[in-house]
């Protein structure tokens, strides 16, 4: 038996759903109930009625769907798929931060363990984080950890905004000089980066979405070709999902998105571990800046 085949038999004996982000390897997104960014993946886990979920991503996503689903078992398949951003802040430096700054309301990217969620007062994603900020009342945010997309909200919102000096290596190692070497060759295609680039890359994009808006944007695009300013991994599904457009990725890749492998999966099945395990008063302040931003995403849609 194939080991896609043998993981959908426990997968179905199991109750079990496969949560996959955009930037896994192609066997992996070929398993996925739900393939999508960190915001989609964030809401996909509070609708669905599974027992187990098993979140192919790294280690913030999975316990954002624990924290959104405390009963449920969630597996992430490899523990040391760790988000290198992430591991940038601790909640005893943000703790500290908020002491200096008693006025500003703090804005958790996502992209954040839980116990720094848990100190924080809203969440976003790289897709929401402009509606997000330009929707508080305050005039002083406090936006941890990447120091980047902040840049790219500031850009249009009027806030005092105070960084967390993180950032995501992936999307930092981009250069503006990358994307304009891809499009002297490929002088027809727009070029699509991510907010977690540098100021100096968002400069010469043609449009600017998180992973999520580059697939709708591709599908509903007249153009024929794109250069990728992320992680190379979400070209696979661009171009499964548009098998007549092209695409021209940066060299970039995240290692921890790609420890995940079949494998791994298959045995997460059979054993139920490794759990991700958090405190219930860690779940219980850390779920509020996560249905604060779900419910401001679904009041904006109304």
């Amino acid at each position: 038996m194939k080991i896609e085949d043998k993981i959908d038999r426990l997968k179905k004996e199991k109750n079990a759903i496969i949560l996959v982000h955009n930037y896994q390897i192609p066997e992996i997104q070929d398993i996925a109930d739900f393939i999508g960014d960190s915001l989609g993946l964030s809401i996909k886990a509070t609708e669905t009625d599974a027992d187990i979920i098993i979140f192919c991503g790294v280690d913030f996503m999975a316990q954002s769907a624990k924290i959104l689903n405390p009963e449920k078992t969630v597996i992430l398949p490899d523990e040391k798929a760790t988000c290198p951003m992430a591991a940038m802040v601790d909640a005893e430096g943000l703790r500290e931060i908020k002491k200096n700054h008693p006025d500003a309301i703090v804005v958790s990217y996502v992209n954040t363990t839980a116990s720094v969620k848990a100190e924080s007062d809203i969440c976003c994603t790289s897709t929401n984080a402009v509606d997000i900020v330009e929707s508080l009342k305050e005039k002083e945010v406090i936006f941890v950890p990447d120091k980047n997309l902040g840049l790219y909200v500031q850009r249009f919102v009027n806030k005092k905004m105070i960084f967390w000096p993180g950032l995501c290596p992936t999307h930092y190692e981009m250069k503006a000089s990358d994307f304009m070497e891809l499009k002297k060759k490929h002088p027809d295609a727009k070029i699509m980066v991510h907010p977690e680039c540098i100021p100096e890359a968002i400069d010469v994009a043609d449009y600017v979405y998180s992973t999520g808006g580059m697939v709708r944007h591709v599908s509903a695009s007249n153009d024929k070709e794109f250069i990728v300013g992320t992680e190379r991994g979400l070209c696979y599904r661009l171009k499964k999902e548009n098998p007549e457009k092209e695409f021209y990725p940066i060299s970039a890749i995240c290692p921890p998105m790609k420890r995940i492998t079949l494998e791994k999966v298959l045995k997460s099945l059979e054993n139920l571990e490794p759990q991700i395990r958090l405190s219930k008063e860690i779940i219980k302040k850390a779920r509020l800046p996560l249905e604060r931003m779900i419910k401001l995403k679904n009041k904006n849609e109304k």
